[in-house]
């Protein structure tokens, strides 16, 4: 039964307003071969990333050990919506668990986060992550854009581990050359 009102889906069995389990994660994550730089090639959209003043574009996120052996993130983009003005954050990053599968990210020692690896390709071209509660997703890759296999192949990962596949938006990369 299809309904289009939120009330209502939260009552149908299987809606929002049951509980059901977190999503699976790969079984390991190798965190040396996540270092470097990944390109967003899409996410759901979110209001830091898409809202009424905001299109991040050129959405990169690398990966870096400082010389403590402590994995730090920067996450840099552009804003086709305020002049392609460029902004980045940075933090850190840790594993939550001996998989390397969940990952605890944190940014201005107050933000914390939980960034799981539910998709990943086996020679880490491209990985898919998203929080426990479904709301984000983003599918990175090695190069700002992975051939139409492997992205119907993350997106099935992602509609089958119940997040919103079908809202999915490509991020764009103008600055990248072709």
């Amino acid at each position: 039964m299809q309904t289009s009102s939120p009330v209502l889906r939260r009552l149908l069995p299987g809606g929002p307003g049951q509980r059901r389990p977190p999503p699976a994660t790969v079984a390991r994550v190798d965190l040396d071969r996540l270092l470097g730089t990944w390109y967003e090639v899409a996410r759901l959209p979110s209001l830091e990333s898409d809202g009424p003043w905001t299109d991040s574009v050129d959405v990169t996120v690398t990966y870096a050990q400082d010389a403590a052996g402590r994995i730090t993130v920067q996450t840099a983009s552009r804003n086709a919506k305020g002049r392609m003005r460029r902004s980045e954050v940075n933090g850190r990053v840790q594993p939550a668990d001996e998989s390397g599968a969940k990952l605890i990210l944190r940014f201005f020692g107050l933000i914390r986060g939980d960034l799981w690896v539910i998709g990943l390709d086996p020679d880490y071209r491209w990985a898919l992550m998203g929080t426990p509660s479904r709301k984000r997703l983003w599918l990175i890759a090695r190069a700002p854009r992975i051939e139409p296999e492997a992205y119907e192949q993350a997106m099935a990962v992602a509609a089958a581990q119940g997040y919103d596949a079908v809202r999915v938006k490509l991020t764009e990369h103008p600055a990248a050359k072709h």
